[in-house]
């Protein structure tokens, strides 16, 4: 169950968009997130003579989709100049140390593997990694020790703007839930943080318009690419609750073409999510 707990970033350069010290309440450890432009000046602070494990972020091609790398290091400044240097994708990063140094090779190397195994299974980013590195050799309390780091880092990437990690909300607990219907295929979902959830078992079509926008047409062949949306009969199928940005992104997935998800989602009483939104405005 979610927790409650409080968070400190500290901008040295006073730029909310520029270097960000992350701090967690009741935890050794210490976040630091970064546009690519200000390496020069990371470079030069302690933690990255630390052992870390780092995520490096860029765009893809499809909009709904980051394009990352995960690492790990000890120092993980060493490695991370070497990325800035022969690695072109990645516009922003962020990496994880202890504050008192307890973190080993080991640690970080069970973390990085950890968070591969967890952005495959989320399947919301365009892994760089070639590899799924294997899990280092650690004792019961040692791997609880890392689990631990590991749970705080999941927690806070969300506030950097990072998600790769994190499966769909499968919870539709007092969730609306809705409906598309058309061009022989139905899907439902809801909405969540996320934007619009689609629940495994939906359909999508399997041939596209030329309409389609480019960025939606890189998307779908993505999550066939990931398994996301496998073929099933005429059509395809969602093999997992999956979320998009918005209900747009989501209907035009789903139906190969533009659309206008307020209006196209529905309720089981036939209100458009766009009418919804308007009444829980008024309310």
């Amino acid at each position: 169950m979610p927790r409650p707990f409080s968070i400190k970033v500290f901008l040295p350069a006073g730029e909310p968009d520029g270097l960000r010290i992350i701090e967690k309440s009741n935890w050794s450890g210490v976040g630091i997130a970064f546009p690519r432009s200000t390496f020069a000046e990371v470079r030069k602070r302690p933690e990255m003579e630390r052992a870390g494990v780092y995520v490096l972020i860029g765009p893809s091609e499809s909009g709904d989709l980051d394009t990352v790398y995960i690492g790990h290091a000890d120092p993980v400044g060493i490695r991370l100049s070497q990325h800035y240097a022969k690695k072109d994708f990645w516009t922003w990063a962020v990496f994880f140390a202890s504050k008192d140094g307890t973190l080993n090779k080991a640690d970080v190397q069970h973390m990085e593997s950890r968070l591969i195994a967890l952005a495959h299974e989320a399947k919301r980013a365009q892994l760089d990694n070639q590899n799924s590195p294997s899990q280092p050799s650690l004792t019961e309390a040692e791997q609880a020790d890392a689990e631990s780091f590991l749970e705080d880092m999941l927690s806070i990437f969300p506030l950097v703007g990072l998600r790769a990690f994190i499966k769909a909300e499968e919870r539709e607990d007092g969730r609306e839930i809705l409906l598309l219907s058309g061009k022989g295929v139905t899907a439902r979902g809801f909405e969540s943080a996320d934007g619009l959830v689609v629940k495994a078992g939906s359909h999508a079509v399997n041939e596209e318009t030329k309409s389609i926008h480019r960025y939606m047409s890189t998307l779908r062949a993505k999550l066939l690419d990931q398994g996301v949306l496998v073929p099933d009969g005429n059509a395809l199928r969602f093999t997992q609750d999956y979320p998009f940005s918005s209900p747009s992104t989501a209907a035009g997935v789903i139906f190969g073409r533009p659309a206008s998800g307020p209006n196209e989602w529905k309720d089981e009483s036939g209100r458009s999510l766009r009418e919804l939104r308007e009444m829980e405005g008024r309310a």
